[in-house]
């Protein structure tokens, strides 16, 4: 961790390394959750590196906020620099992660980065503010360098050759995305394998064959038991989960009026709970190697299960992401989302929450609780044909782990002399 005094907007880096709205205006926090997400949807599909840098983005404006306002423990960096503009560090914070990790778009980032500073009244307070941000973010990114992230995505896998195991899947036949993802340091665990479940059904288990023949059944692409709520559902998840995710946060931040700092901490620790769901999906899929369902039907006379048949021709509704099933990967993610929503807002919200998707055009997704969001990604992944029951609901659990780890140990409120 880094501590920092900021004056007059000039930065001195202290020599110690310590170990350690119904109708309301949007914030700088909530404004550039949409732009990050915006930034990060721009980008090349890779779940796993839009949660980190997401976790990137929230933790630099978190403890950006944090350092002025003092309202909670801080995650990695604390300065000190009284009366400067919260709004200000946000936006400076969130402007330099992002223009660094995705230099490219960095036009459209310094549009957004004029229009919000815009609406900040110039002085001291908006000087020091921006020198909290850029300083903030600068050491966060520092921190991340050597993360593993870079070699995790050039990682050496070679797919098996037994029954069972992961290949790559009709319709590109890719190979797999990001398999060394697994060992990345996390954010907020000790390593991938925390809370690494068990393995998966065996292949002439009940489970498996229970399994088998419901997704067979259902999430086929010509699947006749398929309802059409059941198919939009499906449709509506394939967006992915940081994508589907932070609207509903927002959706909920707004209507409960939280305050800038108290929204700093909710997308702070949603991401960075979020980004190590992915870790320790990672860490199971590559460990375990479980094939798809679209391998698995289309091979079912090699498996070893006479309760299981054959069907060379089959398709998944949706097209199979290029990476192991076990365990799923959106699942993990919605559990520890549920865990730190319902941390922050509570189990029952009193209100509708509403999710749309780019990925279901028209389709509108109803929930009154975070559980009943997560319950439908569960339900989402099998009518889609694209996981086993088992490895949604296993990772589910994995994620509300890693989400009730996070909330435990991390951004928890000040007392006394804690800073």
């Amino acid at each position: 961790m880094f501590e920092l005094r900021i004056a007059g907007g000039m930065i001195a880096l202290t020599a110690s390394l310590l170990l350690d709205s119904a109708v309301v205006r949007a914030d700088a926090v909530l404004d550039w959750n949409v732009i990050a997400l915006k930034t990060t949807a721009a980008a090349p599909f890779n779940p796993p590196l839009e949660g980190r840098n997401l976790a990137i983005v929230h933790a630099a404006i978190f403890d950006a906020v944090n350092s002025i306002t003092r309202d909670y423990r801080s995650y990695a960096v604390k300065l000190h620099a009284p009366g400067a503009s919260p709004d200000a560090a946000a936006v400076a914070a969130a402007h330099l992660v992002l223009v660094r990790l995705y230099p490219e778009q960095q036009p459209v980032l310094d549009a957004a980065y004029t229009a919000s500073l815009a609406a900040i009244p110039d002085g001291p307070p908006k000087m020091s503010g921006l020198a909290v941000g850029q300083a903030v973010a600068s050491l966060m990114l520092t921190m991340r360098e050597s993360d593993g992230a870079a070699a995790a995505i050039d990682a050496p896998y070679t797919p098996g050759t037994r029954p069972g195991d992961w290949i790559p899947t009709p319709g590109a036949f890719r190979p797999p995305l990001d398999p060394g993802w697994g060992s990345v340091r996390p954010f907020v665990l000790q390593d991938g394998a925390q809370f690494r479940p068990g393995a998966p059904p065996a292949l002439d288990s009940r489970r498996y064959t229970r399994d088998f023949e419901e997704i067979k059944e259902i999430g086929s692409s010509t699947s006749a038991t398929r309802t059409q709520d059941q198919t939009d559902l499906a449709r509506v998840w394939i967006a992915t989960a940081a994508q589907n995710w932070n609207p509903v946060a927002r959706e909920a931040a707004v209507v409960q009026r939280l305050t800038l700092s108290q929204n700093a901490r909710l997308f702070a620790l949603l991401n960075l709970a979020g980004a190590d769901a992915f870790i320790a999906a990672w860490d199971a899929k590559f460990t375990y190697n479980q094939w798809r369902p679209v391998t698995a039907i289309r091979a079912a006379d090699t498996d070893g299960n006479d309760d299981t048949v054959a069907d060379p021709l089959w398709t998944p509704l949706i097209v199979t992401p290029p990476f192991p099933d076990y365990i799923a990967g959106h699942t993990t993610y919605a559990g520890a989302a549920q865990q730190v929503l319902e941390h922050v807002f509570g189990r029952r919200l009193g209100l509708v929450i509403t999710l749309t998707s780019p990925t279901a055009p028209g389709v509108v997704e109803t929930y009154s609780t975070f559980e009943e969001m997560a319950d439908g990604v569960v339900d989402a992944r099998v009518f889609g044909g694209i996981h086993w029951r088992t490895s949604s609901a296993r990772g589910r659990a994995v994620g509300e782990e890693v989400g009730r780890y996070a909330v435990r140990h991390f951004l928890g409120r000040m007392r006394g002399n804690d800073w």
